[in-house]
């Protein structure tokens, strides 16, 4: 008997290779897979706004990106004694008006240079829900802690979501036409706007990223909602607060998603990669042992080995932890 619902993913028509440059736009499910991406030693940039959930407040930063348009301190606004931009989380917020302008500003910057020299950009919706000043004409991406009664909620209709993307589409290709575009919807369950809204929010998305998949050339769908909610379909694979998918639930969907994204060579780097993370980690029980320097020799030298043929990854983290373990410094 089966217990889970498996199903066929499509293989990525272009496939991931170490060589490409991706930035990863979205949701806090976007931040958990652009994670281990980048813990696996591809080159990437992930949300270069912050957390961002709703496709409007997803699709104004990536404007921002297209054209490298810059804040200025009349963007700003003063709140909880600290400066904050509606347009991105609060981790860029801060006491200091020209630190915070400063900050977000490169980040921008940085995620403009990346996006023009990209070959993937990754793009998560989590809630089709979005938040805007009562003045009816700033849509905000994050609402900061201020009291509910500054802002007026409402549901984007799949039509706006489409049309508003279309046009973000043939922008992007006018600055990269190479760019490959992955669409996914975060499984996270966004109860806070009410179970039976989180469900109506989710099949708003849902509607709109497939309408955009069959519209548009350049544009593919990773199915890390149904890999959660359909495949794995059961509580133990999120965290306490029943809302997140935990680490278990994350692990199998990046998993699928590598055999879906990357080609045999990628996925022999990448293993062999894993194989090096996994022993910088080991905690050795006599680190000035003979076997542990032995152990770290190995090691060094699967390191440098490996750069002689992808000399884009930045292996010196490990490669310094295994000089220092072997007693080579």
């Amino acid at each position: 008997m089966n217990f889970h619902l498996q199903f066929p993913i499509p293989s990525f028509r272009e496939k991931i290779s170490y060589s490409d440059k991706m930035l990863f736009i979205g949701s806090c499910f976007a931040e958990s897979i652009g994670e281990r991406m980048k813990q696996h030693k591809f080159s990437l940039n992930i949300n270069p706004h912050g957390i961002l959930y709703n496709p409007a407040s997803i699709a104004m930063a990536i404007r921002r990106y297209v054209r490298n348009g810059k804040l200025n301190e009349k963007e700003l606004f003063f709140a909880n004694e600290k400066w904050n931009s509606w347009e991105h989380h609060s981790r860029f917020s801060h006491p200091d008006k020209n630190i915070c302008l400063e900050n977000i500003n490169k980040y921008i910057s940085d995620a403009h240079s990346q996006l023009t020299a990209a070959e993937w950009l990754f793009i998560t919706f989590g809630s089709a829900f979005v938040y805007s000043l009562t003045d009816g004409k700033t849509i905000v991406g994050n609402c900061h802690k201020l009291p509910q009664k500054k802002f007026e909620k409402q549901l984007l209709e799949p039509k706006m979501i489409v049309d508003d993307f279309k046009q973000l589409f043939t922008d992007l290709k006018e600055l990269n036409p190479s760019l490959d575009i992955v669409l996914t919807v975060s499984p996270v369950k966004y109860i806070r706007d009410g179970v039976i809204e989180n469900t109506i929010s989710k099949s708003v998305l849902i509607q709109a990223v497939h309408e955009l998949v069959r519209t548009q050339d350049n544009v593919i769908y990773f199915p890390a909602y149904e890999l959660v909610t359909d495949d794995l379909r059961d509580y133990r694979f999120y965290e306490a607060d029943l809302v997140h998918p935990n680490e278990q639930a994350i692990s199998y969907v990046f998993e699928k998603f590598g055999t879906t994204a990357f080609d045999a060579s990628t996925l022999t780097v990448f293993e062999k990669i894993k194989e090096i993370r996994t022993a910088a980690l080991h905690k050795p029980f006599n680190q000035d042992s003979d076997s542990n320097k032995k152990f770290a020799a190995v090691y060094l030298k699967r390191c440098t080995d490996l750069l002689q043929g992808y000399p884009m990854i930045d292996l010196e983290p490990e490669i310094h932890h295994f000089r220092a373990l072997s007693g080579s410094i």
